[in-house]
């Protein structure tokens, strides 16, 4: 399967694009269009997000270092390549264990149909 990617393209080394801080976490919004969001997550050690849900499916791709994602219950843990999808409306928490850099991804927004 051929995919034509039609200008404008948008192109980033994400490493270079990390930026950790001396604690808590620093965010960057990479390229958002109609359907999805790419957001750059750079997390200082020892660092909670805790529980929250989100109306919009999600996805984790890990670049570096280590956390701990807590996923509707189940302990996932965070370190380069690992990639998780998040459902929306999912329960979900993260503490990094050590600087940590992942690039989120917010798909469309899911509506309820009553």
């Amino acid at each position: 399967m051929t995919k034509t990617i039609t200008s404008p393209c948008f192109i980033t080394q994400l490493r270079e694009q990390i930026e950790y801080p001396t604690a808590g976490v620093f965010s960057k919004v990479l390229l958002k269009d109609n359907a999805c969001q790419y957001t750059l997550f750079c997390l200082a050690a020892n660092t909670d997000i805790s529980e929250h849900t989100s109306i919009r499916n999600a996805t984790i791709n890990v670049i570096e270092g280590r956390g701990l994602l807590t996923l509707s219950g189940e302990d996932i843990i965070l370190e380069p390549g690992v990639f998780v999808l998040m459902p929306a409306n999912a329960p979900h928490s993260l503490k990094a264990e050590e600087n940590l850099t992942f690039l989120l991804t917010l798909s469309e927004k899911v509506t309820d149909k009553n």
